[in-house]
């Protein structure tokens, strides 16, 4: 079991959805939250809820997708609370184009933030874990880090790559008192899709078509999520499936693992009308 209480938390993206739905979790069962986005009202607003129940947090306007911000933020960690004892990478975004019109920048806008984001705080803070002898690393990948879906490619190729590594670690720490554990989502009610970049051309009509079939899809809430992460976290779960609809896929990807597109993706789909999306914090 890892222990919750009295220990110090870091969480990236807690200016909404998930990361918000976590930080409150954890400040429950008496964490002390270190919170971090580029978000600044947001993240004031997650303060504002985790302080009026009496929890304790402070915040962090961190750009993951910049190493150096990322390692200065550890740093901070260090000097204000003596290192992080759990770590949570959670900011993420979306990219929602086809390949043939996906352009370099915005595959490198998404791996940037999704994947090297995550590859930065492991890095940043697993020697102040290390130095403590325990702790525990989460990193959030997706359903679509299990299965592929048209228009998310470069989302797609960044949660598998988060599932990678985060199972590789997992791997290293075999032996040790660290515990790593990989989350899986599947729909959550948050902005990502209203956030996401879209293919220009067609931008205003898609965002529209693409959040309203996502708000339909969404079922689980980010204080769902953030409680289901938070048992996770106390159980040492290796993998986090949040929601029905996240088990049932990822079911169906290991009975038919390439061929769940013929039931999944019966007709021409559009953004995010074939399953529905993970809920990470807009970085």
């Amino acid at each position: 079991m890892t222990e919750i209480s009295g220990k110090t938390v870091v969480i990236t993206g807690a200016a909404s959805g998930i990361g918000r739905g976590t930080a409150i979790e954890l400040a429950k069962r008496g964490a002390r939250l270190a919170i971090s986005d580029l978000d600044r009202a947001g993240l004031a607003e997650t303060a504002k809820r985790i302080e009026a129940m009496g929890g304790k947090v402070s915040t962090y306007l961190v750009d993951v997708a910049d190493r150096d911000a990322v390692y200065a933020f550890a740093q901070e960690i260090e000097s204000a609370h003596g290192g992080a004892d759990i770590v949570i990478n959670n900011a993420g975004v979306a990219q929602i184009a086809r390949v043939d019109a996906l352009s370099y920048e915005d595959f490198e806008w998404v791996m940037n933030i999704d994947f090297w984001g995550m590859v930065y705080g492991t890095k940043a803070f697993l020697p102040q874990i290390q130095k403590k002898g325990e702790g525990h690393i989460v990193n959030v990948s997706s359903i679509f880090g299990i299965i592929s879906v048209p228009s998310q490619a470069a989302y797609n190729s960044a949660k598998f790559a988060i599932r990678g590594f985060t199972e590789a670690l997992r791997h290293e720490m075999k032996g040790t008192r660290i515990n790593v554990s990989c989350v899986h989502p599947g729909g959550i009610k948050t902005n990502i899709v209203r956030n996401a970049r879209f293919l220009q051309s067609t931008q205003a009509t898609a965002r529209e078509e693409a959040a309203s079939g996502f708000d339909k899809l969404a079922r689980t809430t980010p204080e769902k999520a953030g409680e289901t992460i938070a048992n996770g976290i106390a159980k040492n779960k290796a993998r986090i499936l949040i929601g029905t609809d996240a088990k049932i896929i990822d079911l169906l990807q290991r009975i038919l693992p390439s061929s769940y597109g013929k039931i999944m993706f019966r007709r021409e789909i559009g953004p995010l009308s074939g399953a529905a999306e993970t809920g990470e914090a807009k970085a």
